[in-house]
């Protein structure tokens, strides 16, 4: 087994863009092997990164990693695992698995069992390299393979160790979920643009770097998101009389409620998924 190849097993999206940053940080594209189904995918690795190695084959792909990615969807991940159980039966690698909702034991129990498996929860920005992922480690994993697993996903954006794999709902619906709230409040901020006169390419522009620069202001600055709200809150003035009007809708309450909901459907999901 060599301690610089990584295996992923799927070649979408996700994989792609860990590929990429990895690449990026100056990982040598012949350490890393993909497996995928798709032969106009594989086409596709090999021209943007010639000495990446494809193949069709899972169980050959795998052959002498020390990280194993696995990168499907999340309802055929038990026919994969089952498929892989025994070749990895007599390894230490390590298994990374992106794959939502799926947890950790029952990961385990389709690779054959005692494997040293590390959970993770991407989400959608790290296609563009600003990711966030919460991870959690099975007692199977070593020192050193926490830290590969988290080089493997820092290649994409933060890292964050939870002790508890039931947090991972929590991280699910928090940063999992979350670009999807951030757009529907950019969504929802275009359209009142547009209402109060602005053209639609206008309100889009404005809004989407206002949230980018906000967000920016937020991750470079000490002090937390009610201290810079209230900075540019004036009294008696324009922001403060929005603000009011979203009190007044409990907005707070309503971002709870949903991510409590979500937070729900994530456990619902592991439940359902773990099934036998």
């Amino acid at each position: 087994m060599s301690d610089d190849k990584i295996c992923f097993i799927g070649g979408g999206n996700m994989a792609v863009s860990i590929i990429g940053g990895l690449v990026a940080d100056g990982r040598a594209a012949e350490t890393i092997s993909v497996a995928d189904p798709s032969a106009d995918a594989l086409a596709g690795l090999n021209t943007r990164w010639p000495g990446l190695a494809t193949t069709t084959d899972n169980a050959a792909a795998i052959a002498g990693a020390a990280v194993v990615v696995l990168a499907v969807k999340p309802q055929i991940l038990r026919e994969v695992c089952e498929a892989l159980a025994p070749v990895l039966a007599d390894r230490r690698a390590l298994v990374l698995s992106i794959a939502a909702g799926v947890r950790a034991g029952d990961i385990d129990r389709w690779l054959g069992g005692e494997q040293a498996i590390v959970r993770c929860m991407p989400n959608t920005p790290a296609l563009v390299r600003s990711g966030a992922s919460g991870l959690f480690a099975t007692g199977q994993v070593t020192a050193d393979q926490r830290n590969a697993a988290e080089r493997v996903m820092r290649a994409v954006g933060l890292t964050l160790w939870v002790d508890e794999e039931a947090r991972l709902d929590a991280v699910t619906a928090v940063s999992g979920s979350g670009p999807a709230y951030f757009f529907y409040v950019m969504e929802a901020m275009q359209a009142a643009g547009v209402k109060l006169g602005l053209t639609p390419e206008q309100a889009r522009l404005l809004v989407l770097e206002t949230a980018f620069g906000a967000a920016k202001l937020a991750l470079e600055s000490s002090d937390d998101a009610a201290t810079l709200r209230a900075r540019v809150t004036s009294r008696g003035g324009t922001t403060e009389r929005a603000i009011q009007v979203l009190e007044a809708g409990d907005l707070k309450r309503l971002f709870e409620e949903a991510l409590t909901a979500a937070a729900q459907r994530a456990a619902e999901l592991g439940d359902e998924l773990g099934k036998d």
